[in-house]
């Protein structure tokens, strides 16, 4: 049987050869050319699509021949293209490598997690249960909430316990800001009774100087000691702020 492409290529074949003389095949290595699609070779194949070479291993090149076709132009049982053993010299670089063996990365080392961040709370206790209308004593329901306090702050690593006394507008503004920071003292005073280190405390007043009521006290009447609903309205503004800075454990 007389190869494919025979009849209208004998003309252009014997350019070709002269053309491969540097072709990298030999005749003991038959090249099948993998003829998955319909579309032109590069290289004149047999009746079993196997690359025709003359007796010096040299492959015939068809009228097709371009680099390109060449390169990509596959061989079954071969990871390179037929222009890999037919032109090898001619092809595209990289195109006739070995391709590598993936390289299997170690596994990462494991990170450590970052160490905890240290979280922020922050208590407000009303006045109505911790101190009384112009007291810096604590009532005895105010130290319940106070122990209940301490007693969270025992779940943390304490880096600080920080109190801010506030009061109510009636009064000066002197006579208040002395009723904040003696509120704040009384504060500091009982959470080290039960178990809060000293030195983690920290106190200020500020007096009437953050009211949290706003207006809304405005129509209870002239401001004194005596006027109840006034005092009574008043009485969120009468507080101690107390934040607690630690590590959760």
């Amino acid at each position: 049987m007389k190869p494919q492409h025979l009849s209208w290529l004998s003309a252009a074949v014997a350019l070709c050869v002269s053309a491969s003389v540097h072709a990298q095949a030999t005749p003991d290595q038959p090249l099948k050319v993998d003829r998955a699609g319909s579309g032109p070779v590069p290289y004149l194949l047999d009746s079993q699509d196997v690359i025709t070479r003359n007796n010096f291993g040299q492959c015939w090149r068809t009228g097709y021949w371009t680099v390109e076709l060449a390169a990509n132009t596959k061989v079954v049982g071969s990871e390179f293209p037929a222009g890999c053993a037919c032109d090898g010299e001619l092809m595209p670089a990289g195109t006739c490598t070995p391709k590598a063996a993936p390289v299997v990365q170690p596994p990462p080392t494991p990170v450590a997690p970052p160490p905890p961040v240290p979280t922020s709370e922050k208590v407000t206790i009303p006045t109505d249960t911790l101190f009384a209308f112009d007291k810096s004593v604590l009532s005895a329901e105010g130290k319940d909430k106070l122990k209940t306090y301490a007693d969270q702050l025992k779940t943390l690593n304490l880096e600080a316990v920080v109190a801010v006394g506030h009061t109510d507008r009636i009064g000066t503004e002197k006579y208040n800001k002395t009723l904040s920071e003696k509120r704040a003292a009384a504060v500091k005073s009982y959470l080290v009774e039960v178990g809060v280190p000293a030195e983690r405390i920290f106190t200020e007043g500020r007096g009437e100087s953050q009211p949290t009521t706003g207006t809304q006290c405005d129509a209870k009447g002239k401001e004194g000691p005596r006027n109840k609903a006034l005092i009574e309205c008043l009485a969120p503004d009468r507080r101690v702020d107390i934040e607690a800075v630690g590590t959760r454990r």
